[in-house]
């Protein structure tokens, strides 16, 4: 018996991996959470799989659920939306399987930033603009580390991609103007990938009225950088031709390499 923490993805069905589909689709127990993954993604589940929507559930009756499986010896699809790494509530749950004895194994999924910038049609990482992203979240229920506070990121310059925000995000463009400054980019996006998604394009100078205008107060992820409106930026080295790459020949080959198909 094996418990598989599954990445879903932002929310379209077809952004979670082939092999989070498969595990979810064998599983004899799906347990997902039913407020952030879509249930289209359990569609090909077996008629006999027991499928239950854990949003309402507290983390003993998950628990509970996961011990009945393992004294039947099923696996489990434990399905989160996003990746389980980033904001996923899986270290409390990992913790009691190990108390537990139980084996469990993490597939990762697309998370809701790289969807985000996918849907803005935009890099992260420009050279000579910014080579970092910093995924946070702004202090809320859950403390932050005074070394992670917004101010102190900010300070790096870096591109910032801020969860759990958008209902304050005037304090959060207070915090980050005198690092960025009012005419800094800022897009908003609210769902991504899901059938009701939207998004804002702004600067720190006016998100603040355009998240207002669009009644963003949930579910949405800040992004914030140069990147996504650069006045110019470098050539990646890896298209530098004068510096040898270790995935590029020096000398090009005579005709394209061809992949052979299977007949």
């Amino acid at each position: 018996m094996k418990v598989y923490f599954i990445g879903a993805g932002p929310g379209d069905p077809d952004l979670i991996t082939v092999k989070g589909k498969r595990i979810i689709d064998r599983s004899p127990v799906i347990l997902y959470a039913g407020s952030l993954v879509p249930e289209e993604i359990m569609a090909d589940a077996s008629k006999d799989a027991v499928i239950m929507d854990t949003a309402s559930m507290a983390l003993p009756e998950i628990i509970e659920e996961i011990v009945k499986a393992r004294d039947n010896d099923l696996d489990v699809a434990r399905v989160h939306s996003g990746d389980p790494s980033i904001y996923g509530a899986i270290g409390e749950q990992m913790r009691q399987l190990d108390e537990l004895g139980i084996e469990y194994e993490v597939v990762p999924g697309v998370t809701a930033t790289s969807a985000s910038a996918a849907w803005l049609n935009k890099e992260l990482t420009l050279s000579g603009v910014s080579q970092t992203v910093i995924m946070t979240r702004y202090a809320g229920k859950t403390p932050m580390p005074e070394q992670e506070s917004l101010k102190e990121l900010a300070s790096h310059g870096a591109t910032l991609v801020i969860h759990l925000g958008v209902t304050r995000i005037h304090k959060i463009v207070d915090d980050l103007i005198p690092f960025y400054g009012e005419d800094c980019p800022v897009a908003v996006c609210y769902r991504t990938s899901w059938p009701d998604a939207d998004k804002v394009e702004g600067t720190l100078g006016n998100i603040v009225k355009l998240v207002r205008e669009k009644k963003f107060t949930r579910t949405s992820l800040i992004i914030v950088g140069h990147v996504l409106q650069p006045e110019s930026f470098n050539d990646s080295w890896l298209y530098n031709e004068d510096k040898a790459h270790v995935y590029r020949p020096k000398v090009k080959p005579e005709s394209p390499r061809s992949v052979k198909r299977p007949a």
